[in-house]
């Protein structure tokens, strides 16, 4: 007689612990979050009402109404090939902090290490990212609301702002994932009526109406060659050192729309960022083995769609058609998607209603990826990965949440902020960061499956699979992370390619000096020290300590 399937709550759960301790980790976080709320983390964290926002005006000033047209679904396929990719690993190996664990599986220690500083790092850029770019939006219509005068052009301003944000997301995060879950569930209906709104609004009451074939216009508003030569780190300003580099002035010189498209696609690919969040819960999630893997492609197949409908709105609403997109892009109108709505509307009404849609969109993003990346670090501190691990890895016993991974990533989050000081190199600093992460275990999956040796995904293995379109789907989501690598660590995005260079002379001395002796990666624990651990944390809640 077959095994009889787990049907209730509380059966799926005993399964989703036995799987787990498979692993090798005891259940130490609270499993609630059903399949939507596992999607909804990483849809919050996407968050085209944020991403597309900011960066709105950033893509627009490079190539005009085509970089909307053309490039959201170019990023968009190739984004679906590596999250379709990471989907069937996580439906293989359904524990915190992911890729470091399908890295350390896949491929040995020294790749779970790398994949994990990576993570680390694109997980805090891009957190301080959503919420740096919370802040100038916010404050930008606090402004237009309110009549006040935040200099959103100052970063100092900008970091206070962002840390009065942070604050009661941090809260959120420390004093439960239950609130988290429901919050990351209202996220997506907030994202989705708030576009149906703007996009009602614009369409039905909007003065500006370009006719259609506007879309597939371009406009070379800035030109690459003229932002090329140097960049700001804080307070200093520095030469460029890659345009000394033969060919590269060349390059730039000649370029024209073609290279200015390309650099331009920063807007759509930060935007799909942040979607390992479902993975990263995989152990508060009941079904984790299809309800994470579905989260992971889900959220970027239906940020598509949305995110594709409201850029091409708000394309066909910007003022005088391509005479308008210098005004549309001119700092003194930050946010670029305000001042389109601002100029559309003689009511103000329908204006600030947009606003705070927005506003809220972003704050609710900041959120969901303040939990993404504390359970990443609790994670690789879990296995002694980092310095300070004893204090990241605890748990409250009451809570069981992270607290102190929460907030030493926080803390952190800002400080790297006040470095970057430029909002777009912080975006490519967390693009390149994760998408390395993204790509090292999705390289491990594919090197063995070809070779046929060690571990790799088979539809026994992983429930959600790709099958035999596995290779194919997996090739050209590694052709697309060495592509964005190249592009956003180049010329205006410089800090960040050498910043991803840093982190890697970082790594690599690290891991010769100190960590190669003593890290030793995930160490599983036998059944009776799991249920050991277990058992403490769940006497500690009926106490009430």
């Amino acid at each position: 007689m077959a095994d009889k399937k787990p049907s209730t709550r509380e059966e799926l759960i005993r399964q989703d612990m036995q799987d787990l301790h498979k692993l090798g980790y005891a259940q130490q976080l609270f499993r609630e979050m059903g399949g939507f709320s596992n999607f909804a983390i990483s849809f919050s964290i996407i968050s085209i009402l944020t991403g597309a926002i900011l960066l709105y005006g950033y893509g627009l000033g490079f190539a005009g109404p085509i970089i909307n047209t053309y490039g959201w679904p170019l990023v968009s396929f190739f984004v679906i090939c590596i999250a379709a990719s990471m989907a069937e690993l996580a439906s293989a190996y359904p524990t915190a902090g992911g890729l470091y664990f399908w890295a350390h599986r896949l491929g040995g220690r020294r790749w779970a290490w790398i994949t994990a500083w990576f993570n680390m790092l694109g997980q805090i850029m891009i957190t301080a990212g959503i919420n740096f770019a919370a802040a100038i939006y916010i404050a930008g219509a606090v402004n237009r609301i309110f009549n006040t005068g935040f200099d959103t052009t100052n970063t100092m301003t900008m970091v206070v702002v962002m840390v009065i944000i942070m604050i009661p997301q941090m809260l959120i995060n420390i004093f439960g994932i239950r609130l988290t879950a429901r919050l990351s569930d209202f996220s997506v209906w907030w994202h989705i009526g708030g576009v149906v709104v703007m996009v009602g609004l614009l369409l039905l009451f909007g003065k500006y109406k370009n006719e259609f074939g506007f879309l597939f216009q371009s406009q070379q508003t800035v030109n690459p060659n003229d932002i090329a030569y140097s960049f700001a780190a804080g307070p200093f300003s520095f030469d460029s050192l890659m345009m000394k580099i033969p060919g590269m002035a060349q390059l730039y010189a000649a370029g024209g729309l073609l290279l200015a498209f390309t650099l331009g696609l920063l807007q759509a690919q930060w935007t799909y960022t942040g979607y390992d969040a479902s993975a990263h819960v995989a152990e508060e999630t009941v079904m984790a083995r299809l309800n994470s893997a579905w989260g992971v492609f889900l959220s970027v197949a239906v940020s598509f769609v949305v995110g594709y409908v409201m850029l091409l709105t708000l394309t066909l609403a910007i003022p005088n058609g391509l005479e308008g997109i210098a005004a549309v892009i001119d700092p003194a109108n930050s946010p670029a998607v305000l001042y389109i709505v601002y100029q559309n509307f003689d009511n103000a009404l329908f204006s600030n209603i947009i606003a705070i849609i927005i506003g809220v969109a972003m704050w609710l993003c900041g959120l969901s990826s303040i939990t993404s990346m504390s359970r990443m670090w609790y994670a690789f501190a879990r296995d002694n990965g980092m310095p300070g691990s004893g204090l990241i890895k605890q748990i409250h016993p009451r809570l069981r949440t992270p607290v102190w991974a929460i907030i030493i990533t926080c803390t952190l989050a800002v400080l790297l902020t006040v470095y970057s000081a430029v909002y777009s190199v912080i975006v490519a600093v967390s693009t390149t960061a994760l998408y390395l992460a993204y790509g090292i275990p999705i390289y491990l999956n594919l090197r063995n499956k070809l070779r046929k040796q060690g571990e790799f995904t088979t539809p026994k293995t992983a429930p959600w699979s790709l099958r035999g379109l596995g290779p194919v789907v997996n090739v050209l989501a590694l052709l697309w992370i060495v592509i964005i690598t190249v592009l956003f660590s180049i010329p205006p995005n410089e800090l960040a390619g050498w910043s991803i260079i840093i982190l890697a002379l970082f790594m690599f001395l690290y891991w010769q000096l100190d960590a190669k002796k003593r890290f030793k990666g995930p160490t599983p624990a036998d059944e009776a020290e799991l249920r050991k651990i277990e058992h403490e944390l769940q006497a500690a809640v009926h106490s009430g300590d």
